[in-house]
């Protein structure tokens, strides 16, 4: 149990958001959030629709889901719309009133003393559970940390929309004791524009301190490449991205077909919630390419285990030793998880220069295989010569996990969340 030893008090820490499960880049820093605040005193529970978190710790509420279907309907008849029936705003109160049942129950039975907000203020994929959040801020005084991975108004499928008046009220709020975290310069840029709230950027991290090597007990991992299809002369190049169409996954299959070398694609998620026509093009180009490409997400989950046909489930922590090449093409990310982790696990990457890498993370002095929205001739080759040439490639590795240990550590985090527990509860062991 979280225990302070500053104030001497126990405290407890509520996370909520649509879904806690899995490896989505929120579920993950969730969870290294958590792992920081037990450090500074904080047992933290759970609420989300979707839940592996530990069992005496979580509220399951199945309303929070993004996919639950009274809340899918609301969202179908909101956005690519201009108006929206009266139906739909009864609905919309209707299911914040439910949600606000549910979550004042929680902060109850739970004893919350910080309200810790995944994402559920930023994209309106539940736009009752965030009208429900910020109207129970607006009721309490309880304080509250909103983490922000990317924000409705950086998604085109949000623009056209008939809730206007909700993402102005929740989307996010500007409100006292609330503190606003967001994962990029850029955002922080933009939120202080469009709302006028001052916000403070943590990006995501990785616990460089314990590299792979030190934390590893097993060989569960030693037969992954005869798992995934991988044969013994091939290389394994790992998309450790879901399925959806900013992945720029094309630019992957493009690569692997230009580097003339034999290898396979590994594409590690699911589509996710954006639908399954990308998925359908990508196994088409993969096909005129002549790309060996292979879907293994019901292979890979954040937990070890098995699959109904009883087959291993991986880690993605399993996976990446076994990689000779991570691809991270994407056109657009809040920040960019997977290009942590292949650092962490020391794999050469092949980066397309979305806008974040290129004013948050290049400026940081990594040494990437980097695509300027295209493939180039000049990318393959240099692709081909770090493959190849093992000593460059142990160099360049080596090189980012040492760039990366200084700015993207547990060490940050700590640092960071320490001074931002301090201003919004006043304990003043937060910051130790």
């Amino acid at each position: 149990m979280g225990f302070c030893s500053a104030c001497n008090t126990r405290h407890n820490a509520g996370f909520v958001s649509t879904r806690l499960m899995g490896t989505d880049g929120v579920s993950l820093e969730a969870g290294k959030w958590a792992d920081v605040l037990k450090a500074q005193g904080f047992t933290s529970y759970y609420f989300a629709g979707e839940l592996d978190r530990p069992a005496d710790r979580s509220y399951l509420a199945p309303l929070a889901h993004f996919r639950h279907p009274e809340i899918k309907h609301v969202y179908d008849n909101v956005f690519d719309v201009r108006f929206r029936g009266r139906y739909i705003t009864e609905a919309i109160h209707d299911l914040k009133n439910r949600l606000k049942g549910q979550l004042y129950d929680f902060l109850k039975t739970c004893n919350i003393d910080l309200l810790v907000l995944q994402n559920i203020l930023a994209i309106p994929l539940n736009i009752p559970l965030g009208l429900a959040v910020t109207e129970i801020l607006c009721e309490t005084e309880i304080p509250a940390i909103a983490h922000h991975h990317d924000f409705f108004w950086e998604r085109e499928r949000f623009l056209v929309n008939a809730v206007s008046d909700c993402l102005q009220m929740a989307f996010p709020p500007h409100l006292p004791r609330m503190e606003h975290v967001v994962i990029s310069s850029a955002a922080c840029n933009q939120l202080g524009f469009r709302t006028g709230i001052s916000a403070k950027v943590i990006p995501n991290v990785m616990d460089f301190e314990n590299p792979p090597a030190a934390i590893k007990s097993d060989d569960y991992d030693a037969d992954v490449r005869s798992a995934l299809g991988i044969l013994q002369d091939e290389l394994l190049v790992l998309q450790p991205t879901r399925v959806v169409k900013r992945k720029g996954i094309e630019h992957a299959i493009e690569l692997v077909s230009r580097l003339d070398m034999n290898a396979r694609l590994v594409i590690s998620h699911a589509s996710g919630d954006e639908g399954y026509d990308y998925e359908r093009r990508i196994r088409e180009y993969s096909d005129l390419m002549g790309v060996k490409t292979v879907f293994v997400s019901e292979m890979i989950s954040d937990k070890r285990g098995k699959t109904t046909d009883r087959r291993k489930i991986y880690t993605l922590g399993d996976i990446y030793p076994h990689a000779d090449l991570v691809t991270y093409p994407s056109d657009f990310e809040g920040f960019g998880n997977a290009f942590l982790e292949a650092v962490y696990f020391k794999k050469p990457i092949v980066a397309n220069t979305y806008s974040i890498y290129t004013v948050d993370i290049k400026p940081k002095g990594f040494s990437v295989i980097e695509l300027d929205g295209y493939v180039t001739g000049r990318a393959v080759d240099e692709t081909r010569r770090v493959i190849m040439d093992k000593e460059l490639c142990r160099r360049m590795v080596d090189h980012n996990y040492e760039v990366a240990s200084a700015h993207y550590s547990y060490s940050l985090l700590k640092q960071e969340l320490g001074v931002l527990n301090r201003k919004v509860t006043g304990c003043p062991g937060s910051e130790k």
